[in-house]
């Protein structure tokens, strides 16, 4: 039986998400480990944090495919008391390679920003530039909703523990733009595009007047959960690749990981 290495995961990976992309500052690919290692079993998850780590180990996983990279700037220490040393420690220790698409799955078709549209229910889904790949969405809800309800149901839809809601005033809802994880950078140019509401993660207070002041609403979910649905969609990927290519590989999907933040 052929040999499967973490360099053929790669192909299926930049197939799926081409790096080329990736933002010029981000920093997607093969991040720990080598090319040519063996590969059986992959773990799909968002972050690489202590808990998914423990969970590839348990699952007897040889590769992490993450959306975040897990190590982002310059590495000027490897101390194993602190927390990303001591993951890069296990890691190596138990042979696990860590692969990372960030802004390359974000931008492409079908990756992060597509499968929040779909989950939040647009329809006529485009990108903002009237590119084939950019960063963001811009789509049609099926029908109009206030900004209340409108929150409500970005909640109910990414199962959010809760949402904050910029209320920019009395209309109603019919176009959304979006940008999973952190892309109030996008509010204006969604608003251009005709916008009356914009979901995403991580919006700044300052950021939150602009809005107000702009007259578009802002449904900040968190950065967790407009990004994590990209998890279940990107392991089926890779078994479809897998699957047309013969690749006996076992692919487990983190089930585990929650919001870091909690409402009190």
């Amino acid at each position: 039986m052929k040999k499967i290495t973490v360099q053929h995961i790669s192909e299926i990976m930049n197939r799926i998400a081409p790096r080329q992309l990736a933002e010029d500052w981000d920093n997607p690919g093969l991040l720990v480990g080598s090319f040519d290692s063996e590969v059986e079993k992959i773990f799909v998850c968002l972050d690489v944090t202590e808990e998914t780590v423990k969970a590839a180990v348990e699952f007897g996983a040889d590769l992490i495919i993450a959306h975040h990279p897990i190590i982002f700037r310059a590495v000027k220490n490897f101390r194993t008391d602190l927390p990303l040393g001591k993951k890069l420690q296990t890691l190596i220790k138990n042979d696990i390679a860590v692969f990372a698409a960030h802004t390359n799955l974000d931008s492409v078709q079908g990756g992060v920003n597509d499968v929040l549209a779909q989950k939040l229910g647009l329809v006529d889904v485009k990108t903002f530039e009237e590119e084939i790949f950019s960063l963001g969405r811009i789509g049609k809800l099926p029908q109009k909703m206030t900004a209340k309800d409108f929150a409500l149901h970005v909640k109910k839809s990414l199962n959010a523990e809760s949402v904050r809601l910029v209320d920019a005033g009395d209309f109603l809802i019919e176009k959304v733009g979006l940008c999973g994880g952190a892309g109030s950078e996008f509010i204006s140019k969604a608003k251009f595009h005709g916008a009356q509401a914009f979901v995403t993660g991580d919006l700044k207070y300052h950021e939150a007047q602009n809005a107000a002041e702009s007259k578009i609403h802002v449904v900040d979910a968190g950065h967790f959960a407009t990004e994590f649905p990209v998890v279940h969609v990107l392991a089926g990927l890779l078994r479809e690749e897998c699957e047309k290519l013969s690749y006996k590989i076992k692919i487990a999907e983190d089930t585990i990981s929650r919001d870091v933040f909690k409402t009190i």
